[in-house]
């Protein structure tokens, strides 16, 4: 190849790749080329020889910055057209907290029909509408620009409360509850639903009861199978077993309709009263009234025998699912893996764990966690570590608490070459930080390994900008200034070379 040849290929321009674009926008004051450059983040040179390129893989970082700076900048048509784009990207899944911030820009303009629509439309984005971004305090001043054109009714006050219920600020949905009556707005199940469902999420139960009790007798609001629903499990979460299945008999004799979910609460709470040998009476009351049990049902059976350590019948209950119709999900299988894994019993945990594909369940990451936890607990640090390794191989990323420790085990016993594996496998998956290094590095030091803390570091040498200054700074506080600095010019001629 030519001089002149080399040259024309280092002068092409390398595509951008999604992590590239996004920090362009981020960094990109200027709305207007912002939105140019998410347009068009790879323009095709005006080349003959130019191949065109595939269709960029916007991912929701994108979308979460375009539409941000577009909403700022009051460029709402421009912002329309890229939440069309969004809507019809069937590679990304978006947040509520997209949705929050275009509603907030249109409530800041003043544009409420915009506003109530974007609402309106977020069901059709497959987007699950909680308040769980934690931006009530945004509702709070939309909901009083709102007052200045239309009177608020109950549904606007239902919003409100609901929205002080799930941010865990229930003193104020009573506030918000006590305005409602100020304006002489007749309270609806809905209000009622949600405050009592608070109370219970607070465990304050005793409240929760007098509540149901003055909505149907202030109020005259018959209560549903929401407000039991709430009740049981609050009963059952603080130990009043007895109120709890008096409740269920309530619902019974005003022939309300019980799903799934109240009986798995209700089988939960007899396993943990040790009256496990009421739930087939359960059971069979679910069939005489024609509910199916779900998952749900299932995995407060396999839950209650795993505390019991009765894995065999945790087992049964595992290959019931399946008998009955009901695919055995991530959580099934977890909570034997933690049963199993607390007692001991790894192998057995490990056995299962790989099984899961074959019965048509892949492990997820809490799965990946419980395994890891169980063999680090249980010493197998050469297992630990090919798990660790398959783990962050599926983009899953472990607790970096539980890293620590792991990395402080093999440290304690001198195992100088699984930490290497273990180390190099945190770099690759780029979940390595400084804490991690200075925990190889004190424990190192502490026990009189500085020859192989110096081994080790002159066996990784990563391209990582962050992870070598962490590792620089970790040696340096370590007292090993000679090796850091030896390191620090060995790493910048290796990154010439990178």
């Amino acid at each position: 190849m030519s001089l002149r040849e080399r040259r024309k290929g280092r002068s092409k321009a390398k595509p951008t790749s999604p992590f590239r674009l996004a920090s362009l926008l981020r960094l990109q004051k200027d709305p207007k080329l912002a939105l140019q450059l998410f347009k068009n983040p790879n323009p095709n040179p005006n080349d003959t020889e130019a191949h065109p390129l595939k269709p960029f893989r916007y991912n929701l970082l994108h979308y979460d910055l375009i539409i941000t700076k577009l909403g700022r900048a009051k460029m709402f048509d421009e912002m329309q057209q890229i939440l069309h784009q969004l809507k019809h990207d069937t590679r990304v899944v978006p947040k509520e907290i997209i949705f929050c911030n275009v509603i907030s820009f249109y409530g800041r303009a003043r544009l409420l029909e915009h506003a109530l629509q974007m609402f309106d439309e977020m069901s059709s984005f497959n987007v699950q509408m909680t308040l769980t971004c934690g931006k009530l305090d945004r509702m709070k001043e939309l909901f009083q620009i709102m007052e200045k054109y239309v009177s608020p009714d109950a549904c606007s006050y239902n919003i409100l409360i609901h929205g002080c219920v799930v941010s865990r600020r229930l003193e104020d949905a009573w506030k918000v509850f006590d305005e409602m009556l100020k304006r002489r707005l007749q309270p609806t199940l809905v209000t009622f639903g949600t405050l009592l469902y608070g109370l219970c999420l607070e465990l304050r139960v005793d409240e929760a009861l007098k509540l149901k009790e003055d909505m149907m007798r202030v109020y005259n609001v018959k209560p549903d199978g929401q407000v039991f629903a709430s009740l049981i499990k609050g009963l059952c979460a603080v130990g009043e077993l007895s109120l709890a299945l008096g409740v269920k008999e309530e619902m019974v004799r005003d022939k309300i309709e019980m799903d799934a979910g109240i009986y798995s609460s209700l089988i939960s709470a007899l396993f943990k009263a040790g009256r496990k040998n009421e739930f087939p009476a359960i059971l069979k009351e679910m069939k005489e009234r024609g509910c199916k049990p779900n998952s749900v049902t299932y995995n407060a059976l396999i839950s209650g025998f795993c505390k019991e350590k009765d894995f065999e019948a945790a087992f049964t209950i595992l290959d019931e699912m399946g008998d009955k119709g009901c695919k055995a999900n991530p959580i099934s299988y977890n909570v034997i893996l933690g049963g199993l894994c607390k007692d001991g019993k790894c192998s057995e945990a490990k056995d299962l764990f790989e099984d899961m594909p074959r019965q048509g369940c892949n492990p997820d990451v809490v799965s990946y966690r419980i395994l890891f936890d169980g063999l680090c607990d249980g010493m197998q640090f050469r297992e630990a570590a090919l798990i660790l390794n398959e783990m962050i191989f599926k983009g899953f990323v472990p607790r970096s608490a539980r890293i620590n420790l792991f990395i402080g085990q093999l440290c304690e016993i001198g195992n100088v070459e699984d930490l290497w594996t273990v180390l190099n496998t945190l770099i690759r998956g780029n979940v390595i930080d400084f804490d991690t290094w200075r925990t190889v590095i004190s424990k190192m030091c502490k026990d009189d390994m500085l020859l192989n803390a110096s081994q080790l570091v002159e066996s990784l040498i990563s391209p990582k900008f962050e992870t070598l200054g962490d590792l620089h700074f970790g040696l340096s506080c370590s007292q090993m200034f000679p090796n850091a600095q030896n390191h620090y010019e060995r790493s910048q001629i290796s990154s010439i070379y990178i």
